[in-house]
């Protein structure tokens, strides 16, 4: 039964999510936090906050992960392969139809639809996360790893992976 919920964790998010890997992730955390308990959201928010710094789509990281944690690695497998067959099988499927009608108008105006329905689902991840943050930290703690990961991201065009780092670093010397 836990290999058939990892498929359903992980097919449903990525059969109805549109825009990749990080527009998905609010609708794998809905089930993975949510409606199964695997992780915590605290915990779901570290393994999202690694699996971004480290190369390759962040789907099928975050399945791959979650599917081991959970049922080893016939779970990873499950998890990845319900990421990865769908989007495969609507590619493959809809590739002829939409490019056929790729100058539509109303293929333009369905994707402009969607990038605001995208954003606002990865802004309310993020105020989860940064409320989740301010609970276990507090105010002065995540807003100065914020700011300085902004900064560094922004300003110095700093590696993600290094950004993860320093604030663990930070959290383990100040908050450890």
């Amino acid at each position: 039964m836990i290999y058939w919920d990892l498929f359903l964790a992980f097919f449903i998010p990525n059969i109805i999510g549109y825009g990749g890997g990080p527009a998905i992730i609010p609708l794998i955390e809905a089930e993975v936090v949510g409606r199964y308990g695997w992780m915590t959201s605290q915990g779901f928010a570290e393994t999202l906050a690694l699996g971004n710094a480290l190369p390759s789509p962040i789907a099928t990281k975050m399945a791959g992960y979650v599917g081991y944690e959970v049922a080893g690695i016939g779970g990873a497998f499950v998890a990845v392969a319900a990421t990865v067959v769908p989007s495969l099988l609507l590619m493959l499927g809809a590739l002829g139809l939409l490019y056929r009608h790729r100058d539509s108008p109303r293929v333009k105006r369905m994707s402009q639809w969607v990038r605001p329905v995208i954003a606002i689902m990865m802004a309310w991840l993020t105020l989860g996360f940064f409320t989740e943050s301010m609970a276990a930290s507090g105010l002065l703690h995540t807003l100065i790893i914020g700011i300085v990961a902004a900064i560094a991201l922004v300003r110095f065009n700093t590696h993600p992976a290094f950004v993860v780092i320093g604030a663990l670093v930070y959290g383990g010397i100040l908050l450890g």
